[in-house]
């Protein structure tokens, strides 16, 4: 059975992802047919972080309630067109958890990575455990919120196990606890190499060595709805929750439209994560020194890649902007951002600097003054300062992801969230000198989508087929570096670029 041809029994039904970020989460349904995929976006809820007694938390029971609500509207949804729900499947971000007591009851609201408990334990960690050892083992990027520097923060983990927030979910629907692969690669205390918990880091640390429960590939079934969910819900009992690309990177990356190898990928959204697909994991000194990841993506791949700065940088400074009284929409500041000459001030997009919530224009000027450039205030230019910076950290990422790994790239794919900022694409064109093929926006959605109908038969074959289903049902926008003229007064670059692309297109067809 080919790629893009159902199973005549699986086409009768639907798969329920449910995808969460960092800001807002939904719960999407996604219907595979001869002519490709299509989603069907069924309840959306914002989410954030609080500060609760003075710490970042993630409000996890008010998440899986929004989840429930979803899920119930999803089913009467399904219900509605004759469907049947086939499966459900969960990606979040990485990093976090939730410590749970020996009775399944949360011991607190989950820590978020943008809280800084972890700064004052880093050099603790390492004492015991020393950076190249680390990453002789796990090949993980150090980022000071990594889950094993939280875990080592926290006072007492005696008859507590903890499960990543994906985990978390699929446990409050299911009863049943797993870790799925993708998710734990982002602890550092995975083996990149064997696929299997680092059991000996576990040791020195001091931690349980039941902290995690057992791990769980994409595609596997974690269990069937509880009762209680069933009656909440109106799913039909015995429903399974199937393991996706949990880590909702694995899920976009598996859902990147590349047609031929030789593509890299930047997964765009509140974070960046730039870089390459491998068979095998790069452990050497120069990729630890470079501060280059190793984690699993499905079907065992490696993403090779760096964390980013991400569009975060542009969110937290319109919100800045809002609570200040400025009226500001995207569409118009882009615009205004775009108009700009190049060749302004940039800034250190991965700078530990802009990780937390608060003023952010005012800590991007001042680090732009660090290094004795002027940055005005108008958010135009702001905009544009973190617009040239991401795209210059996306060419130097790729460019190391390429020289360390041997592996060499020809295009760039941009998916999630910022594949829709024209200004940004356009920019990363001309950063890294490639083509740049923007979208789809859904990746992360449409590859959670993709593990759950290859797991029930509705599709089949290797990652490469499921990325030419992805190709032919979704949009994808090609920017290429500029090499023509300057556009006329008054005329956005970006704007010019998509219409010299949509008069070439139409002129081949």
């Amino acid at each position: 059975m080919s790629a893009n041809t159902p199973d005549t029994q699986a086409a009768a039904g639907v798969f329920a992802a449910v995808d969460i970020g960092a800001s807002s989460g939904r719960v999407i349904l996604g219907r595979t047919g001869p002519d490709g995929l299509a989603l069907e976006t069924v309840h959306r809820f914002p989410n954030g972080v609080r500060e609760v007694d003075g710490v970042l938390r993630w409000n996890l029971p008010g998440i899986f309630e929004e989840v429930l609500t979803g899920l119930t509207l999803a089913a009467a949804r399904a219900a509605a067109g004759g469907e049947r729900i086939v499966s459900i499947g969960i990606d979040t971000w990485a990093v976090d958890y939730g410590l749970l007591h020996a009775d399944g009851a949360l011991a607190a609201l989950p820590h978020s990575y943008r809280d800084g408990r972890t700064e004052a334990v880093v050099p603790l960690v390492h004492r015991k455990l020393s950076e190249e050892r680390l990453y002789e083992v796990t090949g993980l990027q150090h980022l000071p919120f990594n889950t094993l520097y939280q875990l080592a923060s926290e006072p007492n983990l005696d008859g507590m196990q903890a499960l990543l927030i994906p985990d978390l979910l699929a446990f409050w629907l299911t009863g049943e606890r797993r870790t799925e692969q993708t998710n734990a690669s982002t602890t550092g205390l995975f083996d990149a190499v064997a696929g299997e918990w680092a059991t000996e880091f576990l040791a020195e640390l001091g931690l349980p060595d039941n902290l995690f429960p057992d791990l769980i590939a994409p595609g596997q079934t974690v269990g069937g709805l509880l009762p209680a969910v069933v009656e909440r819900t109106g799913l039909p009992a015995g429903t399974p929750v199937v393991a996706v690309g949990s880590h909702d990177t694995a899920s976009a990356v598996a859902a990147v439209p590349a047609l031929e190898p030789g593509f890299a990928y930047v997964s765009s959204g509140t974070w960046s994560l730039a870089g390459i697909e491998l068979s095998h994991p790069v452990l050497t000194e120069a990729s630890r020194r470079a501060n280059f990841t190793n984690e699993r993506g499905v079907d065992s791949t490696i993403r090779y890649l760096r964390n980013v700065g991400g569009l975060w940088l542009l969110s937290e400074s319109m919100r800045t902007w809002a609570e200040a009284g400025l009226d500001i929409e995207l569409p118009d500041l882009l615009a205004a951002a775009e108009l700009l000459p190049p060749g302004g001030p940039q800034i250190d997009a991965d700078s530990d600097a802009f990780i937390a919530p608060g003023n952010m224009p005012a800590r991007i000027r001042s680090a732009v003054a660090a290094d004795g450039g002027i940055l005005p205030e108008e958010p135009a230019a702001v905009t544009r300062c973190i617009l040239d910076s991401l795209a210059a950290a996306y060419a130097r990422t790729l460019a190391g992801a390429a020289e360390l790994s041997g592996q060499r790239i020809d295009t760039v794919h941009i998916v999630g969230g910022g594949s829709q900022n024209a200004l940004l694409c356009r920019l990363t064109a001309e950063a890294t000198g490639l083509e740049v093929v923007a979208g789809p926006v859904e990746a992360t959605a449409l590859g959670n989508v993709l593990v759950q109908a290859r797991a029930a038969g509705a599709v089949s074959g290797s990652l490469a087929d499921l990325r030419r289903l992805v190709a032919q049902s979704t949009e994808t926008i090609t920017y290429r570096p500029e090499t023509s003229c300057p556009p006329a007064a008054g005329e956005s670059p970006t704007m010019r670029a998509l219409s010299s692309h949509s008069r070439a297109d139409s002129a081949a067809s």
